[in-house]
């Protein structure tokens, strides 16, 4: 019997949909939620990804105050612009948009994001927040796979959940979220420095693979009826496609399908909850500014 394939699509749609008729409640207050994108140079994928982001901004009915910069603008010239979104009131979030040209500091521009206007949830004081359990942003990612767990009614409490990958952007934030009482779960940790993957994942109840690489994940891994939830987004080459290149997963989705009992696909799935996520982070923002 495959896999439920859970719609992340569809949870993204009601997510964004909430978000919305809670923007419309506040523009009765006079207050418009505001997030600023700054894209620095015309990498395609970051592209791609800020006109999804702009395209959830104007759906949600919020103001985008996105910039975008030239590759050659210099480490100097962000920081001044992140400074002067710090200080604009009528803005409530600021994500910068990585990865950076390379003669440009990520961790400084990171961290030179107010930890308040922080919707990406990457400053070290929301980071903080989120190993103690305190009300702060949480990363997109992550805290998008725990409402589609919710949504899908999927049980977390006691379950063995085995986080492939260690990024400060899903695998870390994610194991700390499902360690938290409200999801209950006992984590394991496995990156690449982890002898024998299969042996962990084999023992997974629940399975997020964040490797970064295709196919990291193949049925023989995965025990029968775990729920397994892709955050890879793999760009292979396809001369049948338009774009030249198809997206795959870090999953072998097709045999690990028939083995698991809820699975997300690559694209569809992990993705769209990401982009739902920073404009309920946005919205979260301009509630505070009440």
């Amino acid at each position: 019997m495959s896999a439920v394939i859970i719609d992340g699509k569809a949870i993204a749609s009601k997510v964004k949909s909430d978000v919305a008729a809670k923007v419309k409640e506040l523009n009765e207050k006079g207050i418009q939620p505001c997030l600023a994108v700054v894209l620095v140079g015309d990498n395609p994928a970051s592209v791609s990804y800020v006109t999804g982001k702009r395209k959830a901004l104007a759906e949600a009915g919020m103001v985008d105050k996105s910039v975008i910069l030239p590759e050659s603008a210099s480490e100097e010239e962000v920081l001044s612009l992140i400074d002067k979104l710090n200080n604009d009131k009528t803005v409530h979030g600021i994500l910068v948009q990585l990865p950076l040209p390379c003669h440009i500091d990520e961790k400084k521009v990171t961290n030179a994001i107010v930890p308040e206007k922080d919707v990406d949830g990457f400053h070290p004081v929301n980071v903080g927040k989120l190993v103690t359990g305190e009300d702060g942003f949480l990363p997109c990612t992550p805290n998008g796979i725990t409402v589609m767990l919710k949504e899908m009614n999927i049980e977390t409490s006691g379950k063995n959940c085995v986080v492939v990958g260690r990024s400060n952007i899903v695998g870390k934030p994610m194991a700390l979220l499902m360690i938290r009482k409200e999801f209950n779960s006992t984590v394991t940790i496995c990156h690449t420095g982890t002898k024998n993957l299969g042996e962990y994942t084999k023992n997974a109840d629940i399975l997020i693979v964040a490797s970064g690489h295709v196919n990291t994940v193949t049925a023989d891994m995965v025990k029968e009826g775990a729920v397994v939830i892709d955050v890879g987004v793999n760009r292979i080459p396809d001369s049948s496609k338009k774009s030249g290149f198809r997206l795959a997963g870090d999953v072998e989705f097709e045999t690990v399908k028939e083995k698991a009992s809820y699975i997300t696909p690559v694209p569809g799935g992990v993705g769209p909850m990401t982009i739902a996520m920073l404009i309920f982070n946005t919205l979260k923002s301009a509630e505070r500014s009440l």
